[in-house]
């Protein structure tokens, strides 16, 4: 990502701010640099496993005291071309975390009782307690992404989405729930690197989808419906933020970043003894 990208502000080790949209900033993801990878030079970076461990040990510490204040909940959403990384994130980087107060939700095509629905209802089901954190694996921006490109309704249909979207949002933040949404950003020749590497290894070839090669020919399409969505809804209660991800080691860094970050702006803490501790005498 070039440095203008963050309103002229330098580089320090890994930032934030600059990969976040500010609301109503039109969005060209020409201008955002998929190959970045900050001052580290390599996954081998001594301060990269540094850096990841720390952050992964704070959101595990984050999270139990978010499950035992019970006031809170965050919802992650994850969002990327096809090989961006979703499943290779949500694998290193909430690994850490307690399955007991986390879930993973992957949305795949809509089936006939959730297409009965509005768009979002499947969607709602699956936000998170409060206490708790759920990780969409794609999610509602699916229905102003592939729903547009494939002009699966009509335009009129899938422009008045963002507006429902960022009400929705909405609705989820001041139910207690914040939201970070991720688009993990690669470039089309990484993509095409990645997709022939699942070709090549019997282990992800089950992976492969002879759509993917259809998907593929519609990027620029994708690309431009990921820069609407991108635009129209980052918002002060649901940013969006661009991950620079043909680097899966720095994709991963800054995931980790994000998410320290919000739970630790969220502040959550254990709530105090509901007794007396020190007038109790355990026998």
């Amino acid at each position: 990502m070039r440095e203008e990208q963050a309103g002229g502000a330098s580089w320090v080790k890994l930032m934030v701010r600059p990969f976040m949209i500010a609301p109503g900033q039109p969005v060209s993801l020409s201008r955002f640099d998929p190959d970045y990878h900050g001052e580290y030079v390599s996954k081998d970076d001594p301060a990269v496993k540094e850096k990841l461990q720390t952050d992964l040990r704070a959101m595990a510490e984050l999270q139990e005291k978010l499950y035992a204040e019970g006031k809170q909940a965050l919802l992650v959403v994850l969002q990327g071309m096809d090989t961006a990384g979703k499943d290779g994130t949500i694998r290193h980087v909430m690994s850490g975390l307690n399955p007991q107060s986390c879930q993973v939700v992957c949305f795949k095509v809509p089936t006939s009782d959730e297409l009965a629905h509005d768009f979002l209802w499947r969607v709602h089901r699956c936000t998170p307690a409060k206490g708790h954190i759920a990780v969409f694996n794609r999610s509602h921006y699916e229905d102003v992404l592939v729903v547009r490109v494939k002009g699966l309704v009509s335009q009129d249909v899938w422009r008045r989405r963002y507006e429902h979207i960022n009400a929705f949002e909405k609705l989820l933040a001041d139910s207690g729930t914040r939201v970070v949404k991720l688009f993990l950003h690669i470039s089309k020749d990484e993509q095409r690197r990645r997709l022939k590497e699942r070709l090549a290894d019997p282990t992800k070839q089950w992976k492969f989808n002879p759509e993917d090669l259809r998907e593929r020919e519609r990027w620029d399409e994708y690309m431009a419906a990921y820069e609407d969505a991108l635009s129209l809804c980052s918002t002060p209660w649901a940013p969006w933020y661009v991950v620079p991800a043909n680097h899966k080691w720095y994709r991963n860094l800054v995931v980790a970043d994000v998410l320290t970050r919000t739970l630790t702006e969220m502040g959550p803490d254990y709530p105090p003894p509901q007794v007396d501790v020190a007038k109790l005498e355990i026998r």
